[in-house]
């Protein structure tokens, strides 16, 4: 895709400008001349400018989306077929790979090995799991009985409004679109306004894998916007990622108009360190799936449950890990983490490491201002990664969701206690069990409240279900599941003694 400068957008050098709206699988001309700037939280420059997408717009998006699936133009394309363009998007992501790590760079101050790791990596996972879903998805079935044989077949759900967040953008809007897609409907997407690049880039790679016109359209705007279009009478299915304040607004607007909502918020996960776990061989997981992102994870395991009688040990193992991890420039070689996504984010975890001391944790590493950083990024939006000990669970720290480099241990006398405080939260979404036992640490796993956990690790997989309980979220992403959640059920009574044809 060619990035070309606009003169009357570009007052600075800028690395991307989009002056035309992607809308409808192609690029066209916006209503009015509004200008979407894009900052790094790493220098504070202006990265890109893209179109504003006005409300009017968005109309007209919607509009081309319900043309498009009404027409059949990409639902009667059979399954195989539709999973034949996904898998064309992976492979030119894959082509492309340091194209995309670093715009992502670029409008969210991740390293860009980390962006290949945590987002470009997942992204070629899901998109190619749902490619070759096309051929092994039971799209008809037919079921036998008291009535005679019924034929139950799955069908798009049509016309979908993807809201996603800004912490993982590449990956989030991925693994939207290619469920979505897959079962036959049309999508607009919205994007975090922090995070438009990306989402452009994506959505021209299906434009240019033959995705027909009409069917995908990126709304690049406001709070505003996303509020019309979710709302809008004409959107079928709503499927948003991000913070469980927002999902409760969003499942609102659903409920009043009767649209089916998927939903994955936020988390405050707990990792589970039982007594025979090795401590020093498992220190970099645990930290990882802590501080992944620079702790803006959804997943993020900050929660560390140590047992008392080795709770020094753990502190120790981890505060000795976060230190050979380095803090600053994204583009320098090396680097582990980043800038947060934004200063109000920055100001946002400051004010909880405050509060964390206030209410009596004890700071064992971190907690004050990056030093040392390069005069280039002197003025990021950087946060030192912080490891409170003499947490007691019931502290604001260990309750709310932070988004940030914060690990907050905490210690446990048994494995009742320590399930008990992994359960004692309003969230659900991830967490882990270390132990040299695999088979007893899956026993302890199954009475934690979550949707996914990991042994000895965490992460998810694209043919899994992903989601939560409880604040965590409705429904579940990957997998089978991730496909259903866009799909209807149509039930069709055949008299007896049909049988289906062998066409």
């Amino acid at each position: 895709m060619e990035h070309v400068p606009v003169s009357h957008l570009a007052e600075v050098p800028v690395v991307v400008v989009h002056d035309k709206l992607f809308s409808g699988t192609r690029w066209t001309d916006p209503i009015t001349t509004g200008v979407l700037e894009v900052t790094s939280p790493a220098t504070n420059a202006v990265v890109g400018r893209v179109a504003e997408t006005t409300i009017e717009d968005v109309d007209e998006m919607i509009s081309q989306a319900r043309d498009s699936f009404e027409s059949g133009i990409w639902r009667t394309t059979p399954p195989v077929e539709r999973g034949a363009v996904i898998g064309r998007v992976a492979d030119l992501i894959e082509e492309r790979q340091a194209e995309i790590c670093q715009i992502l760079s670029d409008e969210m101050g991740t390293p860009p090995g980390t962006a290949a790791m945590i987002q470009v990596t997942p992204t070629l996972g899901v998109l190619r799991y749902y490619a070759g879903l096309g051929a092994g998805f039971p799209w008809t079935e037919v079921r036998h009985g008291d009535f005679g044989p019924s034929v139950v077949s799955r069908q798009p759900v049509g016309v979908v409004a993807a809201v996603t967040a800004w912490n993982v953008p590449l990956y989030l809007n991925a693994a939207k679109l290619g469920p979505a897609l897959l079962s036959g409907s049309s999508v607009v997407l919205k994007p975090s306004s922090a995070t438009p690049l990306s989402a452009l880039w994506l959505a021209d790679l299906f434009r240019e894998a033959g995705l027909p016109e009409g069917v995908l359209s990126v709304v690049t705007g406001p709070s505003a916007v996303g509020d019309h279009l979710v709302s809008h009478p004409e959107i079928d299915k709503i499927s948003f990622t991000g913070s469980t304040e927002v999902g409760k607004h969003i499942a609102g607007i659903a409920a009043q108009n009767l649209k089916r909502c998927s939903l994955e918020l936020g988390g405050k996960s707990a990792a589970i360190i039982l007594e025979d776990a090795d401590v020093a061989g498992n220190a970099g997981s645990i930290v990882f799936s802590a501080l992944m992102n620079s702790g803006q994870a959804c997943v993020s395991q900050n929660r560390i449950l140590a047992p008392r009688s080795r709770y020094d040990e753990v502190v120790k193992a981890l505060v000795e890990t976060v230190q050979l991890m380095p803090v600053g420039d994204p583009a320098a070689e090396g680097t582990v983490f980043g800038p947060l996504a934004n200063h109000k984010q920055k100001a946002s975890v400051e004010g909880y490491i405050r509060k964390g001391v206030e209410e009596g944790a004890t700071i064992a590493y971190g907690g004050g201002q990056v030093e040392g950083l390069p005069d280039a990024v002197a003025g990021g939006a950087f946060v030192q990664p912080t490891v409170f000990t003499d947490v007691d669970n019931s502290m604001t720290i260990a309750q709310e969701e932070i988004f940030g480099p914060v690990m907050q241990v905490i210690a446990y006398d048994t494995v009742d206690e320590a399930v008990q405080i992994a359960n004692d939260s309003e969230f659900g979404l991830a967490g882990a069990i270390y132990s040299a036992d695999p088979d007893a640490a899956l026993a302890v796993a199954q009475r934690v409240r979550t949707g996914t956990m990991g042994i000895n690790w965490y992460a998810f997989d694209p043919t899994a279900p992903f989601g939560g309980f409880k604040n965590s979220g409705l429904g579940r992403e990957n997998g089978t599941e991730g496909l259903e959640a866009y799909c209807e059920l149509q039930s069709v009574l055949m008299p007896f003694g049909w049988e289906p044809s062998s066409d």
